[in-house]
């Protein structure tokens, strides 16, 4: 009894040291109906050049995948039902931007200058995939949350340069479970650095769901810790994304900060061609995700406003799928690098004890050779 009294006691003692709440922006339902006020920037033309972007994405994807599965191609990560959230972010960036991507990002390196080829070269195993777009953006990263650690780094190394421009880094829900998400969270709160962290929540991290990934109820929350802003939205909503994006740049001009965004997708596919998702969630749960996918809601969107038709669709289909066939026949016609060349992006200046490894590589390719 004294024990339980003792309790009590200590419990009303207790008073609020701090309180937070997060935010959730959401423009378009799954039905594609405003559920709030359509946005100044979401003009006609930038709502008909989003869509077309997303199906180009979804059309590519798909071929993609062929390219894969007939053994043409190396293991691909598929952006199925996440096209809003890589097209928002390309249509986000400027110019002068550092770009510090996941390898799950298609549409936004579309936008930024990557020709459809240089991705097929890429998850072909050729680097020379990686030699477009602003030369001050990070490759692909497929190693999971090590980005986040470089775009820090670049975030510090523009406020130092008191440079106006943002380092922005999208990575999965599962690597916001590493240290080097929150080391990286923590030196943007401490530093204020103007950097914009995009999570693509897509439920899965591989084959281990969301809910038993993380205890929090968000992921934005994280950012709590960290003493930056921290924002949830539907990441099936282009313009939800695209707006996060405006607010957290206008936070970074203002120097208020990094900004954590929380985007709420689904991974409809396989986490990569090398996964079979069907031996950890169900059909049923499939098939309810397919009704919140970001397409079809800015399709029914644009129809709703008189901006797009069976026609007009019918024809973007054919011109998507044209140009996503030539593009195929280019690389799959363009001649083979050298074995080589994968030491060609290691080094900035050469260092000599390589040369050793080169002159390795060089007698195994004659013995195999002979």
């Amino acid at each position: 009894m004294k024990a339980v009294n003792q309790a009590k006691v200590t419990a009303q003692g207790h008073s609020p040291l701090m309180e937070f709440s997060l935010q959730k922006i959401q423009f378009l339902d799954e039905d594609g109906n405003w559920v709030s006020e359509r946005p100044e920037f979401a003009t006609d033309e930038w709502l008909v050049q989003a869509y077309q972007h997303m199906v180009l994405n979804r059309v590519f994807d798909q071929k993609a995948i062929a390219l894969q599965r007939t053994g043409q191609m190396g293991t691909y990560p598929s952006s199925l039902g996440q096209e809003a959230f890589g097209i928002a972010i390309g249509m986000g960036l400027q110019k002068d931007d550092v770009f510090v991507p996941y390898y799950r990002d298609h549409g936004a390196h579309l936008l930024r200058g990557h020709k459809l080829s240089d991705l097929l070269l890429y998850w072909g195993g050729d680097e020379r995939g990686s030699a477009h777009g602003p030369k001050q953006d990070f490759p692909i990263c497929v190693p999971i949350a090590t980005q986040i650690t470089h775009a820090a780094g670049a975030a510090a190394a523009l406020k130092i340069q008191n440079k106006n421009q943002l380092a922005v880094v999208t990575i999965g829900d599962g690597g916001t479970s590493k240290g080097d998400f929150f080391e990286s969270l923590n030196v943007a709160g401490a530093w204020q650095l103007p950097l914009v962290v995009l999570v693509n929540n897509n439920q899965y991290a591989i084959s281990v769901p969301r809910d038993i990934q993380c205890g929090a109820p968000t992921l934005a929350q994280k950012a709590i810790g960290a003493g930056i802003y921290g924002v949830q939205v539907d990441g099936n909503d282009v313009l939800a994304v695209y707006q996060a994006m405006l607010e957290a740049r206008q936070r970074a001009d203002e120097h208020k900060g990094a900004t954590l965004i929380e985007a709420i997708t689904y991974r409809l596919g396989d986490h990569t061609t090398a996964d079979d998702a069907s031996r950890y969630r169900s059909n049923d749960e499939v098939k309810q995700a397919w009704q919140k996918e970001p397409i079809k809601r800015l399709q029914n969107a644009l129809f709703n406003l008189g901006l797009w038709d069976g026609e007009k669709e019918k024809q973007w289909q054919n011109q998507c799928a044209q140009h996503v066939d030539e593009v195929v026949a280019e690389y799959l016609t363009l001649e083979k690098d050298t074995a080589e060349s994968m030491f060609d992006h290691l080094y900035q200046d050469w260092p000599e004890v390589m040369n050793e490894q080169l002159d390795l590589l060089a007698d195994k390719l004659t013995r195999m050779n002979h």
